[in-house]
């Protein structure tokens, strides 16, 4: 079995509050990217290949990891996590699997490349087992307890539709947004922000706007309207960041925003053309490594 594995942006997000248990409770929207990376008229590569096969081997599964190194070490890996975690609630299972993944999306980015690499396995495992043997299958809301244990926004990737995200982001409502049309433009910086420094930097408060009124709100009308909290504590320490989000409005996105805690930074335009050329200017900025043009 074989799935090409997308990413996501945040359209928004809001830190609503910070709990009990030291998390954050925090209101976003997540879209899924990347869906349509490989197509003739997308052909960038910007998806994950996950293969899971069945394997002869006495132990519950095998890694390996190709492309895009990630710097871990490979027990540390999200996918050997997920299913490392499969297994554990599936003790004495006569599953074996082995597991290859070719890495391509970027991490470190706010993008959930590693959480979406990580649901999908669950959810690749799942099938398995289910055709196997249908009683010896997770539940849905057994997978949804998994994917969270292993992230927060690990649940989103096994509903990978539009939604509404509460909470940690695990209390999940699809969003009829559909932005098909339009050209999304991202940008990787050199700098790398990591989550708890993100988190460690912002002030929660009520929203000031219902993300989910998105879908009855022309694109071009989001700017200062949906925002990202997280800039207001990053780009002070990071200001290329700032930097790369303003060159985005002035090569002409009509929305332009980091995404998660960063450190990416994206556009959307209208077109393909205005977003080619938007992006061949960016690309020539020194502190941005990588550039990527998708799509929706």
């Amino acid at each position: 079995m074989i799935k090409f594995v997308n990413a996501k942006i945040n359209l928004g997000l809001q830190i609503v509050r910070r709990r009990q248990d030291g998390y954050h409770d925090l209101q976003t929207l997540f879209y899924p990217v990347g869906i349509k990376a490989g197509t003739p008229s997308n052909p960038v590569e910007f998806c994950d290949v996950l293969e899971i096969c069945r394997a002869d081997s006495a132990t519950p599964f095998s890694l390996v990891t190709t492309g895009r190194a990630v710097d871990c070490a490979p027990k540390k890996n999200l996918v050997w996590r997920a299913a490392e975690e499969y297994f554990r609630l599936r003790p004495g299972s006569d599953l074996a699997v082995t597991i290859r993944l070719d890495k391509h999306l970027p991490d470190g980015a706010g993008m959930g490349g590693g959480s979406a690499d990580a649901a999908f396995t669950l959810a690749m495992i799942d099938r398995l087992a289910r055709e196997r043997n249908p009683e010896s299958a997770l539940s849905p809301e057994e997978l949804a307890a998994a994917a969270l244990r292993l992230g927060a926004d690990c649940p989103f990737f096994l509903v990978n539709r539009p939604a509404y995200a509460e909470g940690v982001g695990e209390r999940l409502e699809e969003i009829p947004l559909d932005l098909s049309g339009m050209w999304l433009g991202v940008a990787k910086p050199s700098v790398s922000v990591s989550t708890r420094e993100a988190f460690a930097g912002v002030r929660p408060r009520p929203s000031a706007f219902d993300l989910r009124t998105l879908p009855a709100i022309p694109v071009a009308d989001w700017r200062g309207l949906v925002v990202n909290d997280f800039e207001e504590s990053i780009f002070p320490q990071y200001p290329v960041l700032a930097d790369i989000k303003a060159a985005f409005y002035e090569a002409g996105a009509v929305y332009a925003s980091m995404t998660g805690s960063g450190s990416c930074i994206y556009g959307l335009w209208p077109s393909c053309v205005e977003a080619r050329e938007a992006m061949s200017e960016i690309a020539c900025n020194p502190t941005i490594t990588h550039t990527y043009l998708l799509e929706l």
